[in-house]
């Protein structure tokens, strides 16, 4: 077995695996403790301690990982995801890029990369936005148009919220949310009492319709994402065989050590 070979093979190992994650956990959980002066006060010097030895796995493990795998490591997307995340720690918080000290809290974003389940979630994410493009389109232009006409409707009565195409979008967009809309359709019922339906046809169109695709897109995704039973026995039939080609390897290693042996003596 190869020096790259062997390195792959510790970087696989379910203990290397849980140890990477656990790393990633504490190194968030210290950066959050960092922003408490009463912790800073008290244990500043031990969350430093930590947050350099944190780096310091960060950058071998990544290290480790360009050795093993080779050629193979550039061809992983989310290979290229860690490196940049590691690369940003690595800059001096000091000077002008002060600013990037805030953004050590991105090495929890690895926290993504290492877990296959958060992978298969942000993959799912990522393969349904062109189905969401289309659904946002749609959600823009019925907001578009239902601010145009409460502008022209409401815009006399209450200029505070319809006054002009701006302040309608916000409010709308607000209403869409469900944040205060009953409060918005009394003020504009006080004179408007027929607005309701105004409101209660925006409300099902924007939330209740254009939202729920949003989820269903989603979640059609994320059952294509989803592996089968057939391809988790795949998987596992194929980690089995990589377990028995290491130890037939193991084995051949020892033969052959045993063999150049006597031809020493």
């Amino acid at each position: 077995m190869s020096g790259r070979e062997r390195v792959r093979a510790v970087l696989e190992m379910p203990v290397v695996q849980r140890a990477v994650i656990a790393v990633i956990v504490l190194n968030a959980v210290t950066i959050g403790m960092e922003t408490s002066h009463y912790l800073m006060d008290r244990v500043g010097g031990v969350l430093h301690l930590v947050d350099r030895v944190a780096l310091a796995v960060f950058v071998v493990e990544l290290v480790a990982r360009l050795y093993g795998y080779g050629r193979e490591f550039f061809r992983d997307p989310w290979n290229w995801f860690d490196t940049v995340i590691v690369l940003v720690a690595l800059v001096p918080a000091s000077g002008p890029t002060s600013v990037l000290r805030a953004l050590r809290i991105l090495r929890a974003l690895r926290l993504v990369s290492a877990v296959p389940s958060m992978r298969r979630v942000v993959g799912a994410l990522l393969a349904a936005v062109p189905g969401m493009a289309s659904i946002i389109g749609l959600l823009v232009l019925m907001i578009y148009i239902a601010a145009v006409i409460a502008t022209k409707l409401f815009g006399d009565i209450v200029p505070e919220r319809f006054d002009e195409l701006p302040q309608s979008l916000f409010t709308l967009f607000q209403i869409m949310t469900g944040d205060d809309w009953g409060n918005v359709a009394q003020d504009v019922m006080g004179h408007r009492p027929w607005a309701w339906v105004f409101f209660i046809v925006y409300i099902l169109m924007s939330t209740f319709v254009a939202l729920n695709l949003f989820i269903a897109v989603v979640v059609n995704a994320m059952n294509d994402a989803e592996p089968s039973p057939a391809e988790n026995r795949a998987q596992s039939d194929l980690d089995v065989m990589r377990q028995e080609l290491a130890a037939v390897n193991a084995k051949l290693d020892q033969i052959l050590m045993r063999q150049h042996a006597p031809d020493q003596r």
